[in-house]
């Protein structure tokens, strides 16, 4: 008879002995031994022209290698941003359809802003591992609400709550690359080591990544894997090891002029763009590399140096996961796909920074000022980006970058490598068909001959939108799938239409603040005009009309409405659901303690402040008891050679107070209290036990300190004061931290938010 169990109908026979029964063994989901590994290579703020294979003169062998052993993609479009780019990507829908629109740091209380992706799209990783695939992530994720990324969680939207077995990198959208901000699977780590003993993320990332391939692969030779590796690069800060910096000193003195002229004709020349494409002309605030001051074009060439040093290292670490997937026999029948999630980056600005932090201090670093430090940059002591007009080199031909909804910031490189699955004659060709982000997943559904389910963990499936374009692999005359995609970041929209033949483009560049309705929109025919040089608008205003007509028929299909141009006010905007951060400003921290990021911490910029530690203390016991912040700027605060010091580390313009009076043994009570005299100055003082001990003036106080997170105890990552090495672990007893924030002015919150912003 049959029988049933706690877990419900039983499908076999249970008897009244094992003789008269029948057993039933439940066979997991298995893909076949022959079904193809996917791996994902996503790169950061990597303009179209900055591979060498699509033209620039930066070395990235190992991309360029992969494009001529595999498919070349000239006419790949993402959106404007990261996470509505990995968003479209991990499901094959559209960004807004899933909930985000933005950087997933805020929500907005509208279904296209939800800070996540709706559980209602699964992600690659989810529908993979359903059918029996191995899932792994190495990198940067940025698909978790920020508030949500400490310690305390929640872990729902983190890696392993999407779909991945196995996660290694951070959450955010930016880290330092040499002292990186590190999750493993669903906790934070200190990086296995610093830059004095040759750490890189980049190279961490590739490590921990063939680590949990060959774990896999080694026991379980029959299951294939999908692994997904968003590098953190090429994001600022651009830091690279000083052998990659060394190789491209010099190599861009001629300026962004010459070098995008040279770029765009070695681009017609390898065919990724059509003959007869024109140049565009500068954007707006990219002045002739001629008219600049000397030192504005030293430290602009010096920037652009490290940029490329960090792309030449990066491709280095793709070479080297190509590689150890050739060593243990996966590469063949691997579907790798290398792309950038959108255009280059705008956030340097006309001249670029040294220290962004210092910028968004209301610090204006001049050329002059910067060339001081030339030799920091792209070091562990730099936080360095690029000037527009090196952005717009790396976007060649094409005007605007990242953010915009014109084609610099929205057509990137992809390259497609499968020896298994693309024909022999058919490897080192180029397809040029349209194609975008969403179009992905459903292409890597098709070629695995899997379903996408309609209903999964519980939750309705919304249909995946995107256009399959596996035929294409095998066909480079095979017509487009996609023949219609809008975009929209910030109010800025675009949308892409064939029609009998013709490609064409509305697109606007909304300006923050201003009406919707006044926007000018702009017309293209990219079949004729792929770089948006010829605006044809004027000329043809019915045809404009009909393709806004459709935009707008676009945004209501895919969930694009409101409207909403809004990006730092929502920094400053923090729901109160779960959220770290109390009504009252009262922290309250009982270590030991994970570090706190820096979307659940204090944020004590551009305020008045108090902590308060109270310890138990033997003779000897020293260190940190709270620290925020890096070498570069941060607080401080320790107990040394028996002394409270105070290290206010203001972009290295140093103010220490040191206790008059001994740190006791036994129990104490230990007081912080920062005031403001000005809008930027201030005063602090110290306690022991009640008693004023130390006191000084601070002649610049920070508005915006870090993005990096406190500690508790110890100091995490770069040590923010030079009277001590590493992380100076406190070595008595911290049995609480207290820091109490007073309230920040309109500007200073305006500050922090911009700085939030820039970040993302």
């Amino acid at each position: 008879m049959a029988g049933s169990s706690a877990q419900g109908p039983f499908p076999g026979v249970i008897g009244k002995t094992l003789a008269d029964s029948e057993p039933f063994f439940e066979q997991p989901p298995h893909p076949g031994e022959d079904a193809p590994n996917v791996v994902v290579v996503l790169l950061d703020d990597t303009g179209f022209a900055q591979l060498g294979c699509y033209g620039s003169d930066i070395d990235t062998a190992n991309v360029d290698r992969l494009a001529a052993d595999g498919l070349q993609f000239t006419n790949f479009h993402v959106t404007p941003l990261c996470s509505p780019t990995r968003a479209s990507l991990l499901t094959g829908r559209s960004q807004h359809t899933v909930g985000m629109r933005s950087v997933s740091n805020h929500c907005t209380g509208f279904p296209h802003q939800l800070g996540h992706i709706t559980n209602h799209a699964a992600t690659l990783a989810e529908v993979l591992k359903a059918e029996g695939y191995a899932t792994f992530c190495a990198g940067k994720w940025h698909l978790t609400p920020s508030k949500d990324t400490s310690a305390a969680g929640p872990f729902d939207q983190w890696p392993l709550g999407r779909g991945f077995d196995r996660f290694y990198g951070f959450l955010d959208g930016e880290t330092d690359q040499f002292h990186p901000e590190l999750v493993v699977d669903n906790h934070h780590i200190d990086p296995p080591a610093g830059p004095d003993e040759g750490y890189h993320l980049s190279e961490d990332l590739v490590d921990q990544l063939l680590q949990m391939i060959r774990d896999s692969k080694g026991v379980r030779p029959d299951r294939p894997f999908f692994a997904y590796l968003p590098f953190g690069a090429t994001h600022a800060p651009h830091q690279a090891p000083p052998a990659y910096l060394e190789k491209y000193r010099g190599r861009y003195d001629e300026g962004w002029d010459d070098v995008r002229q040279r770029w765009y004709q070695r681009q017609l020349e390898l065919g990724v763009i059509p003959p007869g494409t024109e140049l565009a002309p500068r954007n707006d605030g990219v002045e002739p590399w001629d008219s600049l001051p000397t030192n504005q074009k030293l430290l602009a060439s010096r920037l652009q140096e490290a940029f490329a040093a960090f792309l030449d290292h990066t491709d280095d670490q793709i070479g080297r996961l190509v590689n150890g997937l050739r060593h243990i026999g996966q590469l063949d029948n691997t579907i790798l796909m290398v792309l950038a999630d959108n255009g280059a980056s705008q956030e340097g600005g006309p001249f670029g920074v040294m220290h962004e932090m210092k910028f968004f201090n209301g610090i204006l670093e001049t050329p002059d000022e910067a060339v001081e430090r030339l030799d920091d940059i792209g070091g562990p002591h730099s936080h360095t980006n690029y000037p527009w007009g090196w952005a717009q080199c790396g976007n060649s031909p094409f005007k605007w970058y990242k953010q915009n909804t014109h084609e610099g910031g929205v057509h990137v490189p992809m390259v497609v490598h499968w020896p298994d699955g693309i024909a022999a004659h058919q490897r080192g060709t180029k397809r040029h068909q349209f194609i975008n982000v969403s179009d992905l997943a459903p292409t890597l559904y098709e070629l695995l001959g899997i379903t996408p389910p309609n209903t999964l963990k519980g939750y309705e499936q919304l249909p995946v939108t995107g256009h399959s374009f596996a035929t294409v692999l095998g066909d480079a005359d095979a017509p487009a799938a996609n023949r219609l995609q809008y975009y929209e970041l910030f109010g800025s929209r675009a949308l892409v239409a064939e029609q009998d033949g013709i490609w064409w483009k509305a697109v606007t560049r909304h300006i923050h603040g201003h009406d919707f309705d006044d926007d000018r929109w702009e017309l293209y025919d990219l079949s004729a005009d792929p770089s948006e040089c010829s605006d044809l608008a004027a000329d043809q205003p019915e045809k404009l009309e009909e393709l806004i007509g459709l935009w707008w028929e676009e945004a209501y299909r895919h969930g694009v409405l409101p409207l909403d141009d809004r990006t730092i006010e929502l920094f400053a905007a923090r729901p109160n659901d779960r959220s770290p951060h109390p009504t009252s400003r009262r922290y309250v921290y009982r270590p030991p303690i994970s570090p706190i990021p820096s979307s659940a911490s204090p944020s004590p910029g551009g305020r008045a402040w108090d902590l308060t530690a109270k310890i138990t203390r033997a003779t000897g016991d020293q260190g940190v008891l709270w620290a925020t912040g890096s070498a570069s700027a941060g607080i401080s605060v320790f107990v040394q050679n028996d002394r409270l010091v105070v290290d206010y580390n203001a972009f290295m313009d140093r103010t220490i107070v040191e206790s008059e009076l001994p740190v006791p043994e036994g129990p104490s009570t230990l007081a912080v209290r920062l005031r403001r005299t000005s809008r930027t100055t201030g005063n602090l003082s110290i306690a022991i036990d009640g008693r004023d001990c130390g006191r000084a003036e601070l002649p610049f106080m920070m508005r915006s300190i870090s993005l990096l997170s406190d500690s508790i105890g110890f100091d995490h990552g770069s040590p923010v004061s030079e009277r001590y090495e590493g992380s100076f672990d406190f070595t008595g007893e911290i049995h609480e931290v207290v820091i109490e924030l007073g309230a920040r002015s309109a500007a200073d919150a305006e500050t922090a938010s911009r700085t939030e912003m820039a970040r993302q």
